[in-house]
């Protein structure tokens, strides 16, 4: 469990207090980006069943809620975001490649084409309230050799992504082209994000 504490409050009686986010995700990409909108947090995995059917947007939407729920019961008096990312390009929901050959056949459907990256997000506040938001960023790769996907495979950056890609990372130089949120492609679309706190009536300072 990782504790980021970056601001303060003011509660009752004038007292400073930490508003605290809980961030139901162990992704590092996930913990960089709440970073940059200088919100505190508090990070803490969800264990969840993941097999979902259904649209992509069906699919992180549903995990979203499963994840932010449930760390919820832990953190009842606390505001709790889940969020899920899952790549879709040929007609297939692209989650985490499973080994390097499922990463080369992840890429290959990406190579020289256009394909969505869905991320569901989910908060619920501490009055019980759940608000979501599911936002689809259109990406378009350039083409790619097989030699290509192979040496990238070999880094090692695409174990752990959703479409076995990182854009902030060695990717980035295969994009040409993007239609939407860029932080939503790393996994959380931050104005999105921005905007559900303040609905909720999280104390946002920015």
């Amino acid at each position: 469990m990782l504790y980021f504490l970056l601001r303060t409050s003011t509660g009752e009686g004038g007292r400073e207090r930490v508003e605290t986010l809980i961030l139901a995700s162990k992704s590092p990409r996930r913990h960089e980006l709440i970073r940059h909108m200088n919100l505190p947090f508090t990070a803490e995995d969800a264990d969840v069943d993941e097999h979902v059917a259904g649209t992509p947007q069906d699919v992180v939407l549903t995990l979203a809620q499963r994840k932010a729920q449930a760390v919820s019961r832990h953190w009842p008096e606390r505001f709790v975001l889940g969020a899920d990312t899952v790549v879709y390009a040929c007609g297939q929901v692209l989650g985490k490649p499973s080994d390097a050959q499922d990463a080369m056949r992840m890429i290959g459907l990406l190579s020289d084409g256009w394909h969505e990256v869905h991320t569901g997000v989910c908060l619920v506040a501490p009055d019980g309230q759940i608000r979501m938001h599911h936002e689809c960023t259109r990406v378009h790769f350039v083409h790619l050799s097989q030699e290509q996907i192979a040496a990238y495979v070999a880094t090692g950056e695409p174990f752990g992504k959703a479409g076995a890609y990182a854009i902030q990372g060695t990717a980035g130089m295969y994009v040409d082209r993007i239609e939407g949120s860029f932080s939503n492609v790393i996994g959380l679309p931050t104005q999105a994000v921005h905007a559900l706190l303040r609905a909720a009536g999280y104390p946002l300072t920015l």
